[in-house]
């Protein structure tokens, strides 16, 4: 009886398993955490889809959601305290976990959900040769390269929507035109040699020019209201840029339907572009996409067995339906849901299902340091879009940031460079089976 107190004591107070004894099986049995960017309400169908998972595995999941995902993961690792899962939507900060540790690669009976482009491999240098893994699975994606407008305003002269602010990450809606823009024009080849560093931001000039008339016609200046408007939020509390009144056209991945009713529908980004240009080597099926991540920093049993749940069909099906129509998640070769989808979310899935190449967003792959460069660059052009010397300064700029990451990437072998950031759409559904 005494041994036995001892033992529970052990137990009770957190003893490592080996010293416990009895109680090795403690640390499976404990609550996974789940670290992601979705708050507000948006994160309820995530969670009912966590409770699902929960029901049949008798595993206990806590979701965490923050829209400061960069800066909670960091402090979390520096206390020695990770999640057991993370979900991030930038490849290229979850390649530096990778390359630091703190990202576990997939065992090989979850390495299939690691859907390309979403998940492209990484390479890790080491003691002899380098190794080549993957390290994260899309669970959710979204497709990009779209323009929304109302059904009655969708054929007329665009008077183009733009908010650049999203605090601490500013500046990407407008990354999202510049990528797209270099897309369209030069095709999927040239965007992966250039969203890779193989060719310079100085070559991209005339897609920065072509933005810029787009957005100054009729007189307009996007300066400085878009600055400092929200990309979603109105000041009146409404959301959806579209509900100002002022603006017709959104340029906006397809995440953003949730902030409209049926009359708002996406179309893509190529046709409203000026198809008197050289159009692109892709013969305008070209679509950039973003994705949402989940990485394992804290592995075990039980947190590889959620990644494979997570990216299964039935947990897809559980989240889409816990989803409102026009709030239904995408995911890699289609939706699962057992309900209609509103006809924004049908939209978008015909789309995707049209797309003849899909693209990793350029600049969710870079190095942070350089996409950070990235979304400044993008505000202070805004700022005065009509001065060709301020934007020869800034492609300059970049140009020198990309060569200082290349040095970087050298002294580590290589490491970082993702590639086959674009890939033919995924056929069918990927699912990496659920255990």
């Amino acid at each position: 009886m005494k041994r036995l107190r001892l033992a529970l004591a052990a137990c009770l107070l957190g003893v490592s398993a080996a010293s416990a004894g009895g109680c090795a099986s403690a640390p499976e049995e404990r609550t996974l955490v789940v670290l992601g960017p979705w708050t507000d309400g948006e994160e309820t169908p995530f969670v009912e889809a966590l409770k699902s998972i929960g029901r049949k595995t008798g595993h206990r999941y806590v979701y965490k959601g923050t829209r400061s995902l960069r800066e909670t993961l960091v402090a979390q690792l520096q206390a020695g305290a990770p999640p057991d899962l993370a979900i991030l939507n930038s490849p290229g900060e979850l390649a530096q976990y990778a390359l630091s540790g703190d990202a576990h690669p997939l065992p090989e009976n979850v390495a299939g959900a690691a859907i390309p482009p979403w998940a492209p491999p990484v390479t890790v240098p080491g003691k002899g040769a380098a190794r080549t893994h993957v390290f994260w699975a899309p669970v959710r994606v979204d497709l990009k390269s779209l323009v929304w407008s109302r059904t009655d305003a969708a054929e007329g002269e665009p008077v183009w929507c733009l908010g650049l602010n999203s605090g601490a990450t500013s500046g990407w809606p407008g990354t999202d035109w510049i990528e797209d823009l270099i897309l369209q024009r030069r095709g999927s080849d040239a965007y992966e040699r250039w969203a890779t560093g193989e060719s310079s931001w100085t070559s991209t000039r005339p897609e920065w020019e072509e933005w810029a008339r787009m957005l100054t016609a009729n007189g307009r200046s996007p300066a400085p209201d878009a600055l400092t408007d929200s990309f979603e939020l109105l000041d009146d509390g409404r959301y959806g840029l579209l509900n100002r009144g002022d603006c017709t056209h959104e340029h906006q991945g397809s995440f953003i339907r949730r902030h409209y009713g049926d009359d708002v529908r996406p179309s893509p980004t190529a046709r409203h572009l000026d198809r008197a240009r050289a159009a692109d080597a892709d013969g305008g099926g070209a679509f950039e996409v973003s994705g949402d991540m989940a990485a394992v920093f804290r592995p075990s049993a039980a947190a590889w067995d959620l990644l494979g749940r997570l990216t299964s069909a039935p947990a897809r099906k559980d989240w889409a339906d816990a989803a409102k129509p026009g709030e239904r998640p995408f995911f890699p070769g289609g939706t699962f849901a057992s309900k209609a989808p509103s006809p924004g979310t049908r939209a978008v899935q015909e789309l995707f299902d049209s797309a003849g190449r899909i693209c990793l967003d350029a600049s969710d792959a870079m190095p942070p340091t350089l996409r950070d460069a990235f979304y400044r660059a993008v505000l202070e052009f805004v700022g005065d879009p009509d001065d060709p010397a301020l934007l020869t300064r800034l492609l300059e700029r970049l140009d020198a940031e990309t060569a200082l990451q290349r040095e970087k990437e050298e002294e580590k072998e290589g490491a970082f460079v993702l590639d086959d950031l674009c890939d033919n759409p995924v056929a069918g559904s990927p699912d990496a089976g659920e255990p």
